[in-house]
């Protein structure tokens, strides 16, 4: 298994991030994906990825969006460009809209639409973060089309839109939120669609789901998820695992 989106590199794993690593890889969970968030970020993103020889992903998240978006996106494109043959360098993002940081709106748009091109050009699959703005993400995907497609982290929303993202080429990621019986709309979504849909995220150490006692959540919670979807589409736990591990092997080509 792999879990598409775990931020292990930030501080709240710095006290014993081995031993996390060493717990996920006991419940089978070979690898991860560590997005990126910020140029500030980026340097302790690629050595954590590098000591534990994990893929990783690099953007600009909107919850870091700079105030001068050219130098950001400069700097994006230089390392970008600097690690494109990396095989573990495997999609542009963490990148997307967050209307609950209005402040930044504006900025936001700029900055999402500079690393859709960017995601063009480099021919990588983008993991794009969407709150309260799927008409607005749906927009510039119509506008800059992806041939690689991309995922939408943490979906959370109907099957309506969750079929404009897959025909668009995207998946679905699917985290802790899952655990949530109050979660209707997603659990309506992972019953009405196929298995074909989805792949596997936590967001560590953020979304820890609701019967874990933990807060912060980690790479060994995927585990649970999988579990449950197999509950909601009626299936085996192996087939829901291998199922979705060949999603992402696919999607971001691992």
């Amino acid at each position: 298994m792999i879990d598409t989106h775990a931020h292990i590199d930030f501080a709240e794993f710095d006290a014993d991030r081995s031993d996390v690593v060493l717990r996920m890889h006991s419940v089978g969970i070979d690898n991860l994906i560590i997005p990126g968030v910020s140029p500030k970020h980026w340097q302790k993103q690629l050595a954590v990825a590098e000591q534990y020889q994990f893929y990783y992903a690099l953007g600009i998240h909107p919850w870091f969006c700079p105030e001068d978006v050219d130098a950001s996106i400069f700097a994006l494109t230089s390392q970008v460009s600097a690690l494109l043959e990396c095989p573990r360098f495997v999609a542009i993002g963490e990148c997307g809209l967050d209307k609950l940081y209005a402040s930044t709106w504006p900025r936001q748009l700029a900055v999402f639409e500079a690393q859709l091109k960017l995601a063009q050009s480099v021919n990588l699959p983008i993991i794009i973060h969407s709150v309260k703005a799927h008409p607005e993400i749906l927009a510039c995907l119509k506008k800059h089309p992806l041939p690689r497609g991309g995922v939408i982290h943490a979906f959370s929303g109907s099957t309506e839109i969750a079929l404009e993202y897959l025909k668009r080429g995207f998946k679905l990621g699917i985290g802790g939120l899952i655990m949530n019986p109050n979660a209707k709309k997603l659990l309506k979504t992972v019953c009405d669609l196929p298995l074909d849909s989805f792949i596997l995220e936590t967001d560590s150490p953020a979304m820890a789901p609701i019967n874990v006692i933990e807060k912060r959540n980690q790479p060994a919670n995927l585990v649970l998820f999988i579990d449950k979807i197999a509950t909601l589409q009626k299936k085996t736990s192996v087939l829901v695992s291998e199922h979705l591990m060949s999603n992402s092997v696919q999607l971001f080509d691992l």
